[in-house]
């Protein structure tokens, strides 16, 4: 019984690495300074952003070159400032991490 609770403790652990991997992406990528995942700071919400963006299936391509270039007027009049140093690899786990509800 103690080896399968063990078993199951070392599955949730590794899980919930990508997620926590993503979270420590955004926060080293600066993202975290404007956005939350669940609710308004700056910049929307993470778990926002996935809902405008749910079955879009252009919204990883729209959303890393809006991440890459900045952008203005889709959630306010706050400009996103361009992020041209984080790497396009980066970019493109940030977002799939954000449209999959930043879990």
């Amino acid at each position: 019984m103690k080896l399968i609770a063990t078993a199951l403790i070392t599955v949730g652990l590794l899980a919930s690495a990508p997620a926590m991997a993503n979270l420590d992406l955004a926060k080293k990528s600066n993202c975290m300074s404007c956005h939350t995942v669940d609710k308004k700071l700056v910049g929307p919400a993470y778990q926002e952003v996935a809902k405008k963006y749910a079955g879009n299936k252009d919204a990883l391509k729209i959303l890393s070159a809006k991440v890459k270039a900045g952008g203005k007027g889709v959630w306010g009049e706050i400009p996103m400032p361009p992020n041209a140093a984080v790497k396009d690899a980066d970019i493109e786990t940030l977002v799939k991490w954000i449209l999959a509800g930043a879990k």
